[in-house]
């Protein structure tokens, strides 16, 4: 399993031939490496509504017919435009040929901006990304909840991604904290730089982490498990 970082919450996997893009912020997203043009999912799977996460949701599914997996009412809305999708809500799982995607608690808010108005989109998640005998966390925006210790019982988890911008999530602290309840193998922040009010220094929290098992990833950085 190949896994990417690529600025403020948004993750690529490639797994078994598929591209899983998670959260893809990229236009208006000026830490990412990436351009909309040339990114080529099959699937997109989205922690929330918001729209630093739903991101360039609906142009990418459409020019490349992705299967985007998102809660019901997000997927709801974005088959409404004539996209592909698969609802699934807290504590489902589903299995793909893509691999097995779960929604997990996540405690933020969840809506579209759109002229002026709020659209209602659920309620926020993380996600458990499960294949090769593998389990990735993407938190979502979060913040620090004690049931983060039965996820990482129930589902062991290789690479967990936490957001550590503080203001809208946990800061570094909580997700230090965070860090510990999960028990993850290895631990990436996300969401933090992008904007004035979630600036962080990825080093210090890595420092936070008692496990020492820490890594900060530079967008276009990849790694494998």
């Amino acid at each position: 399993m190949r896994i990417s970082y690529h600025g403020h919450s948004v993750v690529q996997i490639q797994s078994n031939g598929k591209t899983i893009l998670i959260d893809p912020f990229i236009k208006g997203n000026s830490l990412t490496d990436l351009k909309v043009d040339e990114v080529k999912p099959d699937v997109i799977i989205l922690s929330h509504a918001h729209n630093d996460h739903v991101g360039d949701t609906v142009e990418l599914a459409k020019k490349n017919n992705a299967l985007v997996v998102a809660n019901h009412e997000i997927a709801t809305y974005l088959g409404w435009q004539g996209i592909r999708t698969h609802g699934l809500h807290i504590g489902g799982s589903r299995q793909f040929d893509f691999g097995k995607v779960k929604l997990t608690l996540a405690f933020h808010g969840s809506s579209f901006e759109k002229e002026n108005e709020l659209v209602y989109g659920g309620m926020p998640a993380g996600i458990l990304y499960m294949n090769e005998d593998k389990t990735v966390y993407h938190a979502g925006d979060t913040g620090l909840f004690s049931d983060m210790k039965l996820i990482g019982e129930r589902h062991p988890i290789d690479v967990a991604f936490l957001p550590i911008g503080d203001n809208f999530t946990m800061g570094p602290e909580d997700a230090a904290y965070a860090a510990q309840l999960l028990q993850a193998k290895t631990v990436i922040p996300i969401h933090y730089n992008t904007f004035p009010p979630i600036k962080q220094d990825p080093q210090e929290f890595i420092q936070l982490l008692e496990d020492q098992n820490g890594k900060v990833m530079n967008p276009g950085d990849i790694m494998e498990i």
